[in-house]
């Protein structure tokens, strides 16, 4: 263990990464299920159909990042793992009602017609939009130290309303590549309305951080870091304007340019984590816990990564496997 250095730094540091990872995976990839979900009702009966069959052979597959990212917490940070749960108890169990709704009403909806399916269409748009709503209200409460005041409540509500419109939009794109005619006619206006709610939370959360302690505008906005991390905003910004020019030219000759949408999205969510990433290091509970302080025994955690090491490439290959085998547009939804 001693070759790499010392374990008591680059353990911690290795599953902080992993996890950091992990979330970021699951925040694009079941961000635009969670997405299709939220955006269900405004399609009619055959276009929630084909809607459907546009998330349907990934979004369970894509929850494995968050069971993954939760179990490296836990075993990884079980002191930060228990603080982190303790303060997010509630928003933990809204969310996970949500995403148990939404299973029981993907699998249900297919067995039925007329006015049940539409009851569990409303069930997957209501589980969709729960787990979203929880989601967003966390990282609100997390940027603010997972503390519950008048302000760090409101802000945990801002943020959830634009997580779910940032959902939305990565939804909304995906929809773009997935599908064809009508339907991508009005995914497209759905991602033009949505960009703005995007734009909001990202400059919402940009502006808040830094503001949450001494230690963080420090790290922003001292010299020479102010000018080091400058291509952050910048690149931010240039992906914003791709993104509002691709959707006012879209849908071009041949579906050329319908991947560029999701890509771009996907980019910005990139840039967004690493920039928290960087605020908070080494907290892994913000201004209360380092990842050095809240880490299990080296020992344990050099076992765990062995482990994770092999279940990590199997993750990463059926989840490659999944979207090559499902390339393509959505076709018609048929389950014999």
């Amino acid at each position: 263990m001693t070759f790499f250095g010392d374990p008591t730094v680059w353990l911690p540091l290795a599953f902080a990464a992993l996890m950091g990872i992990s979330i970021l995976v699951y925040v694009v990839l079941d961000g635009f299920d969670l997405g299709v979900g939220i955006l269900l009702p405004l399609g009619d009966e055959q276009e929630k159909d084909r809607m459907i069959a546009a998330i349907g052979p990934f979004w369970d597959a894509n929850e494995t990042w968050l069971v993954l990212a939760v179990g490296l917490l836990l075993v990884a940070f079980p002191v930060a793992h228990g603080v982190i749960l303790t303060a997010l108890y509630l928003p933990v169990a809204v969310m996970l009602i949500g995403l148990i709704l939404r299973g029981v009403a993907f699998e249900f909806r297919a067995k039925t017609t007329g006015k049940q399916k539409h009851r569990w269409n409303q069930a997957f748009f209501f589980g969709s939009m729960s787990a979203s709503l929880a989601q967003g209200y966390m990282l609100g409460l997390y940027i603010m130290g997972l503390e519950h005041t008048p302000a760090t409540v409101a802000f945990g509500v801002l943020t959830a309303l634009c997580l779910t419109a940032g959902y939305g939009f990565i939804g909304a794109t995906w929809l773009i590549i997935k599908s064809e005619g009508t339907l991508q006619m009005k995914a497209i206006r759905w991602a033009r309305t949505r960009l703005w709610g995007v734009v909001l939370g990202f400059g919402a959360i940009s502006l808040a951080s830094p503001l949450v302690s001494e230690r963080i505008f420090e790290k922003w906005f001292s010299f020479p870091s102010m000018i080091l991390l400058a291509p952050l905003p910048l690149m931010s910004a240039l992906l914003v304007f791709i993104l509002y020019t691709a959707l006012q030219h879209l849908p071009a000759k041949d579906d050329k340019w319908a991947w560029v949408p999701f890509t771009a999205t996907a980019s910005l969510f990139l840039l967004a984590f690493a920039g928290l990433a960087y605020s908070f290091y080494p907290y892994v509970v913000p201004e209360q816990l380092t990842l050095y302080e809240s880490a299990s025994a080296p020992e344990s955690l050099f076992i765990i990564l062995v482990g994770a090491l092999f279940v990590l490439p199997v993750i990463i290959g059926y989840t490659i496997l999944a979207y090559t085998v499902f390339r393509g547009k959505a076709t018609e939804l048929r389950y014999d």
